[in-house]
């Protein structure tokens, strides 16, 4: 048997972020899966929220879907305004920035955890291998040295080209890592390229759903939307993913195309947008109602600069729907061209001039979509990732076993 603890920043039904949703999805098919012999705990904050860390979930040891997750409170929300006025010091002003700035910035970042590091002293032990999921986070940053004194550690950076992963700050966590798991073929190579370490590693991915299907017509009814065309975001509304950016492309597509098509935002409104007569914003939603809004989009657009894997693009291409990524990103770039399942595109124009060719060519998004398709049941089957990172984790945790006394 491996007995695996994983550490990350949220955890739990209601958190939505896609390293957090990436953890939760593997800590739970580890723990249920009948063929491999998987011990799975979780160590975590009792935050919802990335904005503030407040405690939201009961503290103390819980039982979520099969796995067993210790949860530590938060010990203060964090101060947004000092936060980031740090932030803006840090990553957009002069360079080097003094290591106590770095290491006060992480202690606002958060969410720093009461008796978290001395909970790991005590208790990591009794696990092969330590997972840290996201490196951006107090979590990691102050966990994963410490785990590694005891036990062999895997790092899941879910890392992407921005500011803050060029900060020294985090030159040590990644040296402390015994192992990576990355996303994507991009993300291995940003590492490479930013932190020069040779550790074992993996690229894993994250699982899709193959036999899901939505209702069109029961999400067109719900949100009144008729018969008319439209393009699809899902996930947080919030600036750093595109959303402010998609809404002033749609608004300025729709000045010079009139027409029926529609914008529809499927997401936590973390930074709300202006009304605007075609653009639906139906904030968060139950699974039922996100694999419907697939079903029903004419196609999919994901206009993030910066993703590390990008759930939503392979559950788009689940259900068969092209995409439009934005092409500025690494890896939704890749994702396109690897699958032939997008069409990637750059600033304004090359949206508008994607947006003309999809939605007016009934042929185009059927092959781009049965592309995706394809891409996913070749690459993301739960069954087949699970097995190699089983087996993964157990050759990370026989370091221990054939060193152990």
């Amino acid at each position: 048997m491996t007995r695996v603890l994983f550490v990350v920043q949220r955890y739990g039904r209601e958190v939505f972020g896609g390293a957090e949703a990436f953890c939760r999805e593997y800590a739970t098919r580890l723990a249920a899966s009948e063929e491999l012999d998987v011990e799975v705990e979780v160590l975590t904050s009792r935050a919802v929220s990335y904005v503030d860390w407040r405690d939201s979930y009961d503290g103390g040891t819980q039982e979520v879907d099969g796995v067993t997750v210790h949860r530590l409170p938060v010990v203060a929300p964090r101060d947004n305004d000092l936060f980031n006025g740090l932030n803006n010091r840090l990553n957009a002003g002069h360079r080097p920035s003094p290591l106590f700035l770095q290491r006060e910035w992480m202690r606002q970042q958060g969410p720093r955890l009461d008796g978290f590091v001395e909970w790991i002293d005590a208790n990591v032990a009794r696990f092969d291998v330590a997972v840290f999921v996201g490196y951006l986070y107090w979590t990691t940053w102050a966990g994963l040295p410490a785990a590694s004194a005891q036990v062999p550690t895997v790092l899941h950076p879910t890392a992407h080209d921005e500011p803050p992963i060029y900060l020294p700050l985090f030159d040590p966590v990644f040296r402390h890592a015994s192992a990576f798991g990355f996303l994507t073929p991009e993300e291995a190579a940003l590492v490479a390229r930013r932190f020069r370490v040779r550790r074992p590693s993996t690229i894993c991915g994250v699982g899709v759903d193959l036999d899901v299907r939505g209702d069109a017509s029961r999400f067109r009814s719900r949100y009144g939307l008729g018969d008319d065309p439209f393009l699809l975001f899902v996930g947080r509304l919030d600036p750093h993913k595109g959303s402010d950016e998609l809404y002033d492309y749609f608004g300025a597509y729709k000045e010079r195309n009139p027409g029926p098509l529609r914008l529809v935002l499927v997401g936590e409104p973390i930074k709300p947008l202006p009304p605007h007569p075609d653009v639906v914003v139906t904030g968060f939603v139950d699974d039922t109602t996100w694999a419907d809004s697939y079903a029903a989009a004419t196609a999919f657009v994901h206009p993030s600069y910066f993703e590390s894997f990008s759930m939503v693009l392979q559950e788009a291409w689940v259900q068969g729907l092209p995409a439009l990524v934005q092409g500025r990103c690494d890896v939704l770039r890749g994702h396109a061209e690897r699958s032939g399942g997008g069409v990637p595109y750059r600033g304004y124009a090359e949206f508008e001039a994607a947006v003309e060719l999809l939605t007016g060519d009934d042929a185009l998004r059927e092959r781009l979509g049965s592309a995706g398709r394809a891409y996913v049941e070749a690459h993301y089957g739960w069954d087949d990732l699970l097995a190699r990172y089983e087996r993964f984790l157990d050759d990370v945790g026989a370091v221990r076993r054939v060193l152990a006394p």
